[in-house]
């Protein structure tokens, strides 16, 4: 009945867990999910006020095609004034339809089956599926702790080297909330322009930072001669259910991305790009009142967790936890007991690779009040008290 590409995307273990906790809450178990990625906030008064008068306007209902030069204009300003990086608006910005829509195409356009690329592990699921579709080969270049979850590109063979056509990096990252130093970004710089390979950098969590503002690839002298970067309003804006994101930098592979994208789609809807300029256009309040509330939830976690023996470490940045389970479980097994022994639902670690195993992603999309519920059921629970 399927293809045999469809071998490729099996039930994963988010299935599993989301089929578990709604098992759980038949049974009348109440459940704490802080499991899923997607924010639970919603977008600033002034979106929903441009969509609600946009969605009015009878004009905006054919195909779009493409982004609208306003938005093209706030994403050129967006990045001058945040990164001090000049964009060209007609060839070095592409809107798509959420940034996870651009990172799965993009491997179709830059490699042929049987060619690698570079993926982080563990590493957003999105990016396997995007591999999987060009029949490309993930090679994976694996985040340790020792590392400062950083991947050791010395450490990637040269006949590796040789067949890679892109490297696709996270930061920060989903699931490991870590961020990049600028002497990183240069030596990714460097080993691209030695090895013929494009990068894709995933910036989607550019706007979710608590002390200091993450590095935009792009602001690394030579970052646009060798690759893009993706970014979404879905994080930084609460619009994730607008599908609406963009790519920015080397033109080059954007014209590739936009010549296969035109083949596939007619655009983003028009009231949905007009109510993202505004966004672009007005951050500054609304981003600095967004990380305040995500820097209390984390500070509410992080401490509750280290009070009950579990040592975590504090985020720099992104939305999630990643905290390393107990010594003598799997944490696929550690995640289904903690919905067992408390009624909270985080994500194992390897169900985002290999690496993943022996942590746990732990989101950060509950109000306070239930975050500090989630701590006080783990200490009823005695988990970590044995």
């Amino acid at each position: 009945m399927f293809s045999k590409k469809m071998d490729q995307f099996q039930t994963s273990v988010f299935n599993e867990l989301a089929d578990y906790k709604m098992v759980k809450m038949k049974e009348g178990k109440d459940i704490i999910d802080l499991s899923i990625g997607s924010p639970d906030l919603p977008p600033p008064s002034f979106v929903m006020e441009e969509l609600s008068s946009s969605v009015k306007d009878p004009s905006l209902y054919r195909y779009s095609l493409r982004g609208i030069p306003e938005l093209h204009d706030a994403i050129s300003h967006y990045y001058h004034h945040h990164y001090n990086v000049e964009l060209a608006q007609e060839d070095e910005v592409l809107v798509v339809m959420g940034s996870q829509d651009g990172l799965v195409h993009l491997p179709l356009v830059v490699a042929d089956p049987g060619d690698i690329i570079l993926v982080p592990d563990p590493g957003y699921t999105a990016y396997a599926a995007g591999i999987s579709l060009a029949e490309a080969i993930p090679y994976s270049m694996p985040l340790k702790e020792e590392d400062a979850f950083l991947p050791d590109l010395d450490a990637i063979p040269d006949e590796v080297r040789q067949k890679a056509k892109l490297m696709i990096l996270n930061f920060p990252g989903n699931p490991v909330p870590s961020t990049a130093s600028r002497e990183f970004f240069e030596k990714v710089v460097r080993f691209a322009k030695e090895n013929k390979i494009v990068v894709l950098h995933d910036f989607a969590y550019s706007e979710l930072y608590y002390d200091e503002r993450p590095i935009s690839f792009l602001s690394v002298e030579g970052a646009n001669e060798v690759g893009i970067e993706f970014n979404s309003l879905s994080k930084s804006f609460n619009m994730a259910g607008c599908r609406i994101g963009y790519v920015v930098g080397n033109p080059h592979v954007l014209e590739g991305l936009k010549r296969l994208k035109s083949n596939l789609d007619y655009g983003v809807f028009l009231p949905v790009q007009k109510a993202a300029v505004v966004a672009l256009k007005n951050t500054t309040n609304f981003s600095n009142e967004l990380r305040m509330i995500y820097k209390k939830r984390r500070d509410i976690l992080v401490a509750g967790l280290n009070s009950l023996g579990w040592k975590v470490d504090s985020p720099p940045a992104s939305m999630f936890i990643w905290a390393r389970v107990p010594s003598s479980y799997k944490s696929t097994e550690f995640a289904f007991r903690l919905i067992d022994d408390a009624g909270i639902v985080t994500t194992p670690g390897v169900a985002f690779g290999d690496n993943g195993e022996g942590y746990l992603r732990i989101s950060l999309v509950q109000n306070e009040e239930t975050l500090h519920k989630a701590v006080l059921r783990l200490k009823e629970s005695g988990i970590f008290s044995k």
